[in-house]
């Protein structure tokens, strides 16, 4: 499963595969120390001063972490700085249903009207339409950190919006690195 993992990664991002698989988790544990520090210092009973923080400052660390790769480009969509790097955009969920994958299952037609797609916002128009998209997927939690991140490629089911992977790998955390 490894070699087939890595080749997806190769054959997305080439000659950034290495260097990305490396800033990106960096990036990430950055954004939930922001976060977790952020928590503490609102001081809340509850987690959302760590959810939001950690939701804004996600892009804040991958704009700053990866600025200085060759190639990468900062575009600023929905009040949010996301990063493009070899013709594909890091992280962003919500922009699936325009720079997703086509879905390898056919839907059931059941001679129903179908309904209107959503409207794509405005900003979204800044990026060529064969850009792809890398999700970055992730399980973290104030007191313990970055568990688990990975990314890879899926589609959106219409129906219930659930994410069905076409691809996707693990990124090494970087304290996993260290203790290696």
């Amino acid at each position: 499963m490894a070699e087939r993992s890595a080749s997806w990664s190769q054959g997305v991002f080439g000659e950034f595969a290495v260097p990305l698989s490396k800033l990106i988790p960096e990036c990430i544990g950055r954004a939930h120390e922001r976060a977790r520090d952020g928590h503490r210092e609102v001081g809340t009973q509850t987690l959302e001063a760590y959810g939001h923080g950690l939701h804004a400052s996600q892009y804040e660390e991958l704009a700053a972490g990866l600025a200085d790769l060759p190639g990468a480009t900062a575009v600023r969509l929905q009040a949010r700085t996301v990063m493009v790097v070899a013709g594909q955009v890091l992280l962003r969920a919500d922009l699936i249903r325009r720079h997703g994958p086509e879905p390898l299952q056919g839907e059931l037609d059941l001679g129903l009207e179908e309904l209107q797609e959503q409207e794509f916002h405005k900003d979204l128009s800044q990026l060529d339409p064969d850009v792809g998209l890398v999700l970055l997927a992730y399980a973290c939690a104030m007191d313990t950190g970055v568990m688990r991140l990975e990314w890879g490629d899926a589609e959106l089911r219409r129906g219930d919006r659930h994410l069905l992977w076409h691809h996707h790998e693990p990124l090494e955390l970087p304290d996993a690195r260290r203790s290696a």
